[in-house]
């Protein structure tokens, strides 16, 4: 058996012998593109090089992808849905077509010495029958027969089919295109080839699933239409790394395989329910990886999502109940799993334990306000599941399951509107509250904007990079800052911040701009809000003598002083919470 650990080094062994530069999986969560909460696909953070930016490390690229998608969640615990996954892919830039990039699919899913190893004669494939926007894929029809017959694969297995099939883009708006895709008889006993009508009563009774796909993004899409061809034809190519393991290890499920084995050893310590334990152990996983990429628990974004998985998760288990313990055994298995593919796990493994050791907490309470809370509701045979989240924290799948239980219907519908409702006043909340963060533009005002500056930059230098602004309000009297953090600052990490500030400040070093197409901006690392709207060119405040050496860089509407060292001497007045996941300093300048 073909454990994980081969594919893995195999598919990415197999690209970089035919020129690919192997790129480490970007984080879960999307740099620049405020329209998704979460990478859901492993083009998503190489769209800009799919419409025509020129890439650094060339036009042949291949990685495995860190993604998220949880429109499916209700799935979770079937044979083939997570939340988190991995996706395999290469990608072609303007360099090879559809000819190499089929013949390459073909060898890496059956070679048995630097491949997979599978039989061709169990492989089938679909091709885009056309439509008003690309004509049907007779190339790329006709790149397979040929494969096939070289290979002795006989018997009708190529099939054209329509948009909703094999066409394929990330959403309304970017590079898009017509696909092919390979799907492999599961069953073994479709080895003679089908019939059209045969090959889709397989796929429906999943006797056959999808095992590798070809995009050939030659389009642009703008606002859920086909506008033109891109600039060059590239390739997008991959598989669900999940996926592909099961097929290999010869498993009908994905929490069969070496992939979930010691996950699922632990969730199976604290619940006897196969369903339940695979999304304890899908769910704890995904945690885990959103935790590491700068995630805290919240009730908006992608804070909610990892909340509403983490007690999705407890409420599994058998006790409604999971403790320090459990939680540590389950982190030290994904960690045994994934500790040397991402580096960034093992070091923030007492983080990652502490989060969801603090959501579990939190949740134990809102089990007991919010049952009380809906035994009264229930009594009145009304049942408010926003009411329930908004005032109490309890999740919509808590109040449907308990409805069950008591016979009464939830209304979803309703819950999913003041939901839709309760994020957009929040967001126009927090827009009004910080925009700018500047009350006023005198003298002291403009020294405690530019000491917000110096202040992030500290933070991010004792506390991690996962910190990141929320929010500022200045005054003459002094500034506000909120950014992401999990816990209480401790004195002695106030006092670290404090004294990088103030031995910056005695350093005496200029406050400089410059003006600079975003894209060219966004290279230099400057610290940004990826949900900000940004013009084509920005402003980058650094503070230094150069931008390259610079001590902070961030895009800035301004103004500043001229040099920090005008500022005066930094103090923390206050360090506080202000939400879930969300810590505030005040400060003045003496």
């Amino acid at each position: 058996m073909m454990t994980s650990s081969e594919i893995r080094s195999r598919f990415l062994n197999f690209f970089k012998a035919r020129g690919h530069a192997v790129l480490p999986s970007a984080s879960l969560i999307p740099e620049n593109d405020p329209s998704v909460l979460f990478n859901t696909a492993g083009m998503q953070p190489l769209v800009p090089y799919l419409l025509g930016e020129k890439h650094p490390l060339g036009t042949r690229l291949a990685n495995i992808q860190k993604c998220v998608r949880t429109g499916d969640i209700d799935e979770i615990g079937d044979n083939t849905h997570a939340t988190f996954f991995e996706m395999m892919g290469n990608w072609s830039l303007g360099d090879y077509f559809k000819k190499d990039a089929i013949a390459w699919s073909f060898e890496l899913l059956t070679n048995k010495e630097i491949g997979f190893g599978l039989d061709p004669q169990r492989l089938y494939v679909t091709c885009f029958e056309g439509n008003e926007n690309a004509p049907k894929d007779t190339e790329s029809a006709e790149i397979w027969k040929s494969i096939f017959d070289a290979h002795g694969v006989t018997g009708e297995r190529i099939y054209f089919m329509p948009a909703k099939n094999n066409w394929w883009s990330a959403g309304d708006n970017g590079p898009c295109g017509p696909d092919t895709e390979m799907f492999y008889d599961l069953t073994g006993s479709h080895t003679s080839g089908m019939t059209k009508e045969e090959y889709l009563k397989a796929d429906d009774k999943q006797e056959v699933v999808e095992i590798w796909n070809d995009v050939f993004m030659e389009y642009l899409k703008k606002d859920g239409k086909v506008v033109g061809k891109l600039s060059s034809q590239n390739v997008d190519t991959g598989s669900g790394f999940e996926r592909v393991t099961a097929v290999l290890q010869g498993k009908n499920n994905i929490f069969d395989t070496d992939i979930f084995e010691e996950v699922m050893k632990e969730a199976g310590k604290i619940t006897n329910n196969l369903k339940s334990q695979r999304i304890i152990s899908d769910h704890m996983r995904t945690a885990v990886f959103m935790i590491a990429d700068g995630v805290v628990p919240s009730n908006t974004d992608q804070g909610y999502i990892l909340r509403r998985l983490i007690r999705r998760a407890v409420f599994n288990t058998t006790t409604r109940v999971l403790l320090r313990d459990s939680i540590t055994a389950i982190v030290d298995a994904l960690l045994a799993t994934y500790g040397n593919v991402y580096e960034n796990l093992v070091p923030q493994k007492t983080r990652i334990i502490d989060e969801i050791v603090r959501e579990s907490e939190k949740f134990a309470k809102t089990i007991e306000q919010g049952t009380k809370e809906f035994e009264k509701m229930a009594s009145n045979g009304n049942i408010d599941a926003f009411v329930l989240f908004s005032s109490y924290g309890f999740p919509i799948d808590m109040t449907i399951e308990l409805g069950k239980q008591r016979g009464i219907a939830v209304d979803e519908e309703k819950f999913k509107e003041e939901f839709k409702k309760h994020q957009e006043l929040s967001r126009v909340g927090a827009e009004q509250k910080f925009k700018g963060g500047l009350a006023g533009t005198g003298e002291m005002e403009v020294k405690y904007h530019t000491t917000t500056h110096l202040l992030h930059q500290a933070l991010r230098d004792v506390l991690g990079t996962s910190v990141q602004q929320k929010g500022s309000n200045i005054t003459a009297e002094r500034l506000r800052f909120d950014f992401v953090h999990p816990q209480k600052m401790t004195d002695e990490e106030k006092k670290q911040v404090e004294d990088i500030v103030n031995a910056k400040i005695a350093e005496k070093l200029p406050m400089q701009k410059v003006i600079m197409k975003k894209e060219d901006a966004e290279k230099t690392e400057a610290l940004h809000f990826f949900g900000d709207k940004y013009g084509e060119e920005v402003s980058v405040y650094f503070i230094g003598d150069s931008l390259d050496t610079a001590y902070s860089k961030e895009f800035c509407g301004g103004p500043h002083v001229e040099n920090i060292g005008t500022l005066g001497h930094f103090k923390i007045a206050k360090e506080e919470a202000v939400s879930a996941g969300v810590r505030r300093i005040k400060a003045v300048l003496e």
